[in-house]
Formats: C-alpha cells, sequence, structure tokens
C-alpha cells in the first residue's frame, strides 16, 4: 500500500476472491427478501473481518441482528438510542486506542433516519474530532422500521406515510454535509455495484480518522417494488445519474471509474426509467419528472467542475 497525503490511499483493487470466506450474518435472520440493509451488512463484516465492533442506532438492523439473548450477527454489537451512535462509537474507540488496541474496526451501521435527521449533531462532533471511526448510512431514503416515515434523505416527490401527495422538498445532501468537515474520507455507493462498496469500506478502514460511506439501499417494501429488483434498482439509480458514486479523499473529489461514462448526457439512463419501476413515485407528473431530470443534468454539470478543480 502506499499513502499519498495529497491524493489519498493506494490498494490493489478488491477482489472477489480476497474477500473473507466467514460469514457474519447468519442465514434465516428477520430481514425481508430482497433486504439491502443485511446484503450491505454482510458485504461490511466480509470486508473488514472478525475484528470489527458494530454500534447500531434504532433501525431495520435493529431487526435483522435478531431477539435478545440470541443474534442473527457474528460480530460485537452495540444498540444504541438514535442520537448517540457516533458519540457511542468514538468512546469504543477512545477506549481501544487507550489498552493500545489500534486493529480494531469501529462502526456504526446507521440508516437514513438515525444519520441525516436524528443522529447529525453527534456526527459533526465526531467528524470535527477526528474519531477514530467508521459511519456507514445504508440510506433506504424514509423511517421503514417504524412504518415507511418521512426522512430527511427521502427524495422529491416520493409517497411516504407521511407524504402522501409526494415529498416536496430535496433530498438533504449527507455526504457533503461531512465533507464540509475536511475528514480524511468521504464515499458514496450503492447495493447495485456491491464490490465498488467493498473497494470503499477497505479504503475507509485503511485511514486514521473519522470516515463516511454514504451507501444507497433500495427497499422493496418502502419503495414498492418487487424484491427480486434490488440490485436492478440499485444500478439504475446510478446508470440514471441520479446516484452518483464518488469519493473525497484527503479533500479531493474522485468520480467511480463507474460513473466516469455518465459525465456525458447521452450516456445516462433518463430518470423516468428508473421512477417508473417504483409504487412511491406512481403519482408523479409530467412536470415533476421533468423537474427531477432537470435537477440531475445540474448536478452532473456540478461534478464536472469539481473535477476540473481537482485537476488544477
Amino acid at each position: 500500500m502506499v499513502r499519498s497525503e495529497k491524493r489519498g490511499v493506494r490498494i490493489m483493487p478488491l477482489r472477489v476472491m480476497d474477500l473473507d470466506k466467514e460469514e457474519y450474518v447468519l442465514p434465516g435472520n428477520p430481514s425481508c427478501p430482497g433486504c439491502p440493509a443485511s446484503l450491505g451488512l454482510r458485504m461490511l463484516g466480509k470486508v473488514l473481518g472478525p475484528k470489527t465492533v458494530l454500534v447500531i442506532p434504532a433501525s431495520c438492523s435493529s431487526i435483522i441482528q435478531g431477539v435478545y439473548p440470541k443474534s442473527s450477527i457474528k460480530l460485537p454489537l452495540l444498540n444504541i438510542a438514535f442520537a448517540a451512535a457516533a458519540s457511542t462509537a468514538a468512546g469504543i474507540a477512545a477506549g481501544f486506542e487507550a489498552q493500545g488496541k489500534s486493529d480494531i474496526n469501529v462502526v456504526v451501521w446507521a440508516g437514513d433516519g438515525g444519520t441525516v435527521d436524528i443522529g447529525v449533531q453527534a456526527i459533526s462532533g465526531a467528524a470535527e474530532r477526528g474519531d477514530n471511526i467508521i459511519y456507514v448510512c445504508y440510506d433506504n431514503e424514509a423511517y421503514m422500521n417504524t412504518g415507511i416515515q418521512r426522512s430527511g434523505a427521502t427524495p422529491f416527490g416520493a409517497w411516504t406515510t407521511t407524504t402522501w401527495t409526494g415529498k416536496k422538498r430535496w433530498k438533504k445532501d449527507m455526504p457533503s454535509i461531512v465533507v464540509a468537515h475536511k475528514v480524511p474520507y468521504v464515499a458514496t455507493a450503492s447495493i447495485g455495484y456491491i464490490m465498488d462498496f467493498a473497494e470503499k469500506l477497505r479504503k475507509a478502514s485503511k485511514y486514521k480518522g473519522f470516515k463516511y460511506i454514504h451507501l444507497l439501499a433500495p427497499c422493496p417494501v418502502g419503495w414498492r417494488f418487487p424484491p427480486n429488483k434490488t440490485i436492478h434498482i440499485g444500478r439504475l439509480a446510478v446508470r440514471t445519474g441520479l446516484w452518483p458514486l464518488y469519493e473525497v479523499e484527503q479533500g479531493v473529489f474522485k468520480l467511480s471509474p463507474i460513473c466516469m461514462p455518465l459525465l456525458k448526457k447521452e450516456n445516462r439512463i433518463p430518470v423516468i426509467e428508473y421512477l417508473k419501476l417504483q409504487g412511491r413515485f406512481k403519482h408523479l407528473r409530467e412536470e415533476d419528472v421533468r423537474r427531477i431530470q432537470e435537477e440531475v443534468d445540474e448536478l452532473w454539470d456540478n461534478i464536472r467542475r469539481k473535477l476540473e478543480d481537482a485537476r488544477c
């Protein structure tokens, strides 16, 4: 491995055969069919391995782990209140550091409600202090565990049980909020490109300090699509340009290779192809779809400018 303070960590590409063969999320767990949270958590275990401690605030993963005193997750795990995940993980990491144990990954595994809404204050504090943790937000774009209520991560136009005519505001850009804290590593990922997520997990583990990965996690129940379409929906989100995959290492913005062709508008799939597969968007009018498409095009204009700035 070669470390460059300006350009970040360089490591060999991750292959499937490099992953831990152990299963840390056991079969028969209570997750829904097609659940992206269980898929992502399974990959996290295979990348980070047994020297990992999980901190899980109230979320679907609180259910996936099973009912005490048994658990479907073969890693040390602490359940914590919505608002306290990042600060609790920071304390755990400090405890290990005091014992001279520097090879343990302390990971927050949290949904969007516990991240972009209720947990944001503790996240900001941990990021500002540079606490040595990995924070993963698996973003299913609503409070799924408590009845599909709107969150700050719910996208414009989406139906939830508290936005039954469609959300009127745009999705909160949490990765950019974390970037503003000047932490060493921030990345976006999608469950549709699972090895890209794995690569970013591994890279995050190589840095000391606060690391953040925002994982798009399409939810069949809340998004209203068949459970065998989770990966397809996750890929469409990327290929339409709605969910760009990128990294910000040591302050340098890098577009993930999967997304480089999308810099050309003609290579992006129209957003309607993504929206029409989800029942949560079935009420959208043509003008709503047009607004979303315009927002995506503007997003990619901004990405192009960021890449130009990074090359300067």
